[in-house]
Order: C-alpha cells, then structure tokens, then sequence
C-alpha cells in the first residue's frame, strides 16, 4: 500500500495490549543482585554473631575472657582510653606470647627427656607446672592490674603491676639461662643439646629461649614506659593505700 492510502488514523500498537497496564519491570543489573546478596549475608552474619554474644551474657553476664570459660570481661577498645589503647595491646600481645611459649617449652622440655638429657625428668615436670601456674597468674598479677590501672588511673593497679612485673622479668631472665633441672629449655640445656647432638631438641629449645627472650626484653620495654607515665602522673603509695581502704579487693574485678 502506498504512502497516499495509508490510513492516517490506524493505531501502530497491538489491539491486545493494555495501554494503562504498569511497565515490565526492567531486569536487575548483575552487580545490583550481587550487592543485594552480599547485603544479604552480612545481615545473617551479624544476627548469627548478635545470638552468640546473647546467648553468652545470659550463661556469664558480660564476661568473655578466657573464651572457653568467661570469668572476666576483657575489651581493650572498650575500656581503654585511645591514647592507651596500643600500650595494652603490646602488652596482651606479650601474654600472649608468654602463653605460647610456656607451651613449647614443654614440648622442648619432653625432646629432652627423650633424647637423653640427665635431667630431663625434672625439667619436664618443672615445665608442665609451669603452665598451670605461670600463665593464669602472669595474666591475673601483672596484666590484669595494668589494664586495670590504664582504665581507672589508680595508683593502686600500678603498684601491683610493678611488684608482680618485676617478678615476672626476674623470671624471664630465669627461664632464658635455661638452667638444667629447673624447667626451662633455655640457653645452657640447648647449648648442651647442641654439643651432644641432639639436634631436634635443641632447635625446639631454641625456639623457647627465643619466644623468652622476646616477652622478657619487650616487658621490659613497657616496665619502663609505664614508670614514666605512672611518675608523670603523679601517682603515690598513699594513694594506692587510701584506694584499698575505701574499695577494697572487690575493685580489682568491676569497672569504673
């Protein structure tokens, strides 16, 4: 049909379709359906973690330190002041080498006994016992206080913090020496494992003078820097007295 008889009034769209029918809608871009999935899982995600923490106040209150058996609350970001926050960190992170470390070094301690060490019975069960004793009591006697003592300023936590810490250092140059008999896969067992040639066992007690070593040199460190900053402070044993006078033990586990 030509140009001239075209009807100038026909419609071009289909009699079936609807005019005043809604759109289709137009098909999700691929990265919108990415994104809205992605959205997705971080919403369960944080529902499943918000149940866990939920679950945990209504078993242990807020505690949530140690993790298998809460019996304290512990949040650096939390309870610490920012300018201090890297301080404890250092410091937690120190624990926590201590607390790998008393580990291996029974398990240099067992190469010992194994591989012939006159006193490797001695060292093993100095070494066991270790763990059971040094590592809740480093936590609960020099740690503990010093967070405790950056949370609140309280002369009170940094006397405790220097007298156990002190040990504590005393201690690691103990354990570094190695001295046969007493526990510890320092310096003078390795050393003599090295000459024997009991080659394994002194590589692990290597390891262990190692992991000493570095937890006792960066104690030191921070022994330093927080005397500086305790002297700075202006804190005093009549203080520390007149803060145990009037809170007494039960400070030591409660905030504020």
């Amino acid at each position: 049909m030509s140009a001239l008889t075209q009807n100038p009034f026909a419609s071009t769209h289909s009699l079936d379709a609807n005019p005043f029918d809604d759109p289709e809608p137009a098909p999700a871009a691929p990265s919108a359906v990415h994104q809205l999935n992605e959205r997705e899982r971080d919403l369960e995600r944080r529902e499943a973690e918000l149940n866990v923490k939920t679950e945990q106040i209504r078993t242990h209150g807020r505690n949530n330190w140690p993790p298998f058996f809460p019996l304290l609350f512990h949040d650096i970001s939390e309870e610490i002041p920012e300018a201090s926050r890297p301080l404890i960190t250092r410091l937690y992170q120190l624990w926590l080498v201590l607390f790998v470390t008393l580990f291996w070094n029974m398990v240099a301690c067992i190469l010992l006994l194994v591989q012939g060490a006159s006193d490797g019975g001695k060292d093993l069960g100095g070494s066991f016992g270790y763990i059971f004793i040094i590592a809740p009591l480093s936590f609960l006697l020099w740690y503990r206080p010093i967070y405790n003592g950056y949370m609140k300023e309280q002369s009170l936590y940094y006397y405790l913090y220097f007298f156990f810490g002190g040990f504590h250092l005393l201690f690691s140059v103990y354990m570094i020496i190695g001295i046969p008999s007493t526990g510890s896969a320092g310096l003078i067992n390795t050393i003599q494992m090295y000459t024997h040639g009991k080659i394994i066992a002194a590589i692990f007690g290597t390891v262990a003078t190692v992991g000493w070593t570095i937890q006792g040199l960066g104690n030191m460190y921070y022994y330093r820097l927080i005397w500086q900053h305790h002297t700075a402070a202006g804190h005093s044993m009549e203080q520390a007295k007149t803060e145990l006078a009037s809170h007494g033990a039960k400070a030591y586990f409660t905030r504020g």
